[in-house]
């Protein structure tokens, strides 16, 4: 028979986490409670690394701090599915079993202790395979005696043994059922059995001396009960039997939930398992363990809402001012928004839409959400998922588990209370997988409008109705969400704020919100605009506004405490001015590009758009005598290294008008170096830019210093479209440039550029890398002798 207990592909050192009073087997669930320092240690050390450690049992429970000779050599690989921390400080976990194990070395001791293993595989069996069917038939027949007279397991696991019928895997799942009742050494000696059929021998012995108890315990209770009745009739005939006060509370709790089944609104579905569940709640006994996991059940089905909406807020204009209220720009998230209710009050349909914000952090994604939800009248929940790496999160645990629950998403839909709340999914992009399964892939269900209205959860096992849910991802890239995933989700690209939306938000919501944290009134500390500009641009290098909100509370924060010390007077007006910032903020941080003071050759102004937005990038071309090295430095990627050779490809194609020897490049090295080396830069849009510099640096042709580009180049010559535009362009005129050359393919884009920026920058369209050159060096040197060419330059010709 083929071994149910091996695992390829283990580490070869695991945590260890020593059990005192339990033997753990593959193939079982149970929780754990950890409290001793070094067992947290190594329980936390496994949850948050690869999921995996080591369980033994102590040989001797009275030892507080056991050492790795205290515990039993044999023990268990088992998986951490989850781990909460109580109130107490004590850890609360949820293993379950995968393969036997025994510990050969101890590779660390300190903070917890870390051993090498060998798995220990089922050996063949001694007994035939028709002994072994035998075995396997009597150790069902009387566990099933066990389950059916005890009524402390559930009778579901009869129907789940009937499937089982390799040894080794029935042996574990009984044992599983009976470890914690059975003494240590009686469980290690089964533990250590390498046997099947002997395993199978020495549990069928254990069985029938359970079913022996059992058998005893429910004799003694009818001797009892019988004698009860005798005397209760001696003492008073015709009086009703009194009941157990137990059984009153069941008979009232049943009374209860049967109630609460036929008035609350649910789907067919869900009342007709519900009615199910109480009709075998009816026959148990009130304190079993089946008892309490129907309750609970019942329990989960009855809180949430089936069918409870809460009413949108169809109005418009109210909801436009409500988003404008909360957040400044975010145009298109809003308008999504608002044509979505547009949509719901002119027709009766009330499926939600999925959309996924996708954006650099601080630009207020997580906080976007929140406001809809204002705006649309709705309740707001939010399920984080960086981290999340085990499918039971987002389906749940079938309710043959210990401690089973619901996924997250039916948690918070009875956390939400009805059931078209805004639900929002944080951090999508950072969801992880593992052998536990894939959460993304679960959550493909979840997100697509034609499945979500009968989303299964694998504890309540009932279609649930998500349609009417307004879903809400946010993400940070969207090169890591799985592209199935990607496809079922509206992407609205929020991108990070300018100079002069960081400046509107800070006067509209930071700093007001920072001078009543900080308890000052609005007159008594006011910011000027150079100020708040001088934080943003020397303080701050950021896409969202999180850092500048930062600084602006630590100025208040100082001015509150010199109002405290009384050096400055309450209700006097005191301004920030741009001054004064490193006084309060100490010297500055970072420097925004600064462009060459006077026209410089080989020295050329280009532009990119970073996570923090847009900012100068120069590039450096130098010349020198060689045999035809090309060099390039700056820490640039692939994609700018091959544009790189495709404009000097582009110069050397040009070289006769250019003036130069159609030989040239064999006699010179280029050296093309882009400044802030530790900086990492890539991409096609410098393309124009290199070619630039190297015409500059071969022609001795000085740059305009005034003057800025991007625009991808090909070998013939062409300029090409990029993206960013709005972020470069303001990143210009942030820089003093007072021309900037783009691809005449972007002037779609201008209209994206604030009015104030295109007041004062002029925009020069170009098609060809000759009308670049036209416009970027410098005419008046244009004739002259180069170190290349016996002949005058003239490319212009």
């Amino acid at each position: 028979m083929k071994s149910m207990d091996s695992m390829p592909d283990l580490p070869e050192t695991l945590p260890l986490l020593a059990l005192r009073n339990r033997v753990v087997f593959p193939q079982m669930a149970l929780p754990l409670y950890v409290g001793r320092e070094r067992s947290v240690a190594a329980i936390e050390t496994a949850f948050h690394g690869d999921g995996l450690i080591l369980l033994a049992a102590q040989r001797d429970d009275k030892i507080e701090d056991p050492r790795v000779e205290d515990l039993y050599e044999t023990g268990v690989i088992a998986s951490v599915i989850q781990l909460f921390r109580l109130q107490d400080g004590t850890l609360k976990t949820l293993v379950s079993g995968l393969a036997r194990v025994k510990i050969t070395d101890v590779v660390q001791e300190e903070p917890y202790y870390r051993v090498s293993f060998t798995q220990q595989k089922s050996v063949e069996p001694t007994h035939t395979e028709q002994e072994l069917k035998v075995l396997v038939t009597q150790v069902k027949e009387i566990f099933g005696k066990i389950v059916r007279k005890g009524n402390k397991l559930p009778t579901e696991i009869l129907s789940a043994l009937d499937q089982i019928s390799n040894p080794t895997q029935l042996s574990n799942v009984i044992m599983g059922q009976f470890a914690a009742s059975y003494d240590v050494k009686k469980s290690q000696e089964i533990l250590e059995m390498l046997d099947p059929g002997q395993r199978l021998e020495k549990l069928l012995v254990l069985l029938n001396e359970e079913l022996d108890i059992l058998s005893d315990e429910i004799k003694l209770k009818n001797r009892i009960r019988s004698n009860m009745r005798r005397n209760s009739g001696l003492a008073g005939a015709g009086k009703p039997e009194e009941m157990p006060p137990e059984v009153d509370e069941l008979k009232q709790e049943i009374s209860e939930l049967e109630e609460r089944i036929f008035q609350q609104k649910l789907s067919d579905e869900a009342r007709e398992k519900a009615i199910k569940e109480l009709r075998k709640l009816k026959l148990m006994a009130p304190m079993s363990a089946e008892a309490a996991v129907v309750r609970n059940y019942l329990d989960w089905i009855l809180a949430l809402p089936w069918d409870l909406n809460s009413e949108d807020n169809l109005n418009i204009i109210q909801s436009q001012s409500i988003l404008d209220e909360d957040h400044f720009g975010m145009e298109k998230p809003k308008e999504r928004i608002l044509e979505h209710l547009a949509v719901q009050s002119l027709s009766n349909r009330v499926t939600g839409p999925i959309l996924c914000f996708t954006g650099p952090p601080g630009v207020g994604k997580t906080s976007l959400a929140r406001s809809v939800a204002r705006a649309c009248g709705r309740e707001f929940v939010r399920l984080s998922l960086g981290g999340v790496r085990d499918e039971a999160e987002i389906r749940g645990h079938r309710r043959t588990y210990i401690g089973a629950m619901p996924g997250k998403i039916i948690q918070a839909m009875k956390k939400a209370g009805t059931s078209n709340p805004v639900f929002l999914l944080d951090e999508i992009d950072k969801l992880s997988s593992d052998f536990r399964g894939d959460p993304s892939s679960a959550l493909l269900e979840v997100l697509d409008p034609e499945q979500n209205k009968a989303f299964n959860d694998h504890y309540l096992d009932l279609d649930y109705d998500l349609s009417k849910v307004l879903f809400i991802a946010t993400s940070n890239s969207l090169s890591s969400i799985p592209w199935p995933l990607q496809d079922r989700m509206e992407i609205i690209e929020l991108d990070g704020y300018t100079e002069w939306e960081k400046l509107s938000i800070a006067v509209k919501y930071l700093i007001p919100k920072q001078l009543e944290r900080c308890g000052l009134s609005e007159q008594s500390v006011t910011f000027t605009e150079g100020s708040i500009k001088s934080i943003i641009n020397h303080y701050t290098k950021e896409a969202g506004v999180r850092s500048l909100e930062r600084n602006i509370s630590s100025v208040l924060r100082k001015c509150a405490l010199k109002t405290v010390r009384g050096t400055m007077e309450i209700n006097s007006e005191h301004r920030i001015k741009s001054t004064s910032i490193p006084t309060w903020l100490g010297k500055k941080r970072y420097n925004f590009g600064i462009p060459e003071g006077g026209n410089t050759t080989g020295v050329v102004n280009g532009l990119a758009v970073t996570v923090f937005g847009g900012d100068l990038l120069v590039a450096e071309a130098s010349t020198v005598p060689g045999k035809g090295n090309l060099s390039l430095t700056g820490k640039l990627g692939e994609v700018m290294q091959e544009s790189a050779r495709t404009a000097l490809s582009c110069v050397r194609s040009r070289s006769s008008a250019f003036g130069l020897d159609v030989d040239f490049h064999d006699k010179v090295d280029i050296h093309i170096h882009f400044p802030e080396g530790a900086i990492p830069k890539d991409g096609p849009s410098a393309g124009i830019t290199i070619v630039t510099a190297i015409v500059s640096s071969l022609l001795q042709l000085p740059v305009h210093s005034d003057l800025a580009m991007t625009g991808e180049i090909t070998l013939r010559g062409r300029v090409l479209k990029i993206g960013g535009l709005k972020e470069k362009i303001i990143a210009a005129h942030r820089s003093g440039i007072r021309r900037v050359l783009i691809p005449r393919a972007n002037m779609i884009d201008i209209e994206e550029i604030p009015p104030k920026v295109l007041s004062q920058v002029t925009i020069i369209p170009v098609d060809t890398v000759d009308e670049v050159l036209t416009h970027a060096l410098d005419q008046s040197q244009m004739r002259k002798k180069t170190v290349f060419s016996n002949t005058p330059v003239d490319w212009r010709t």
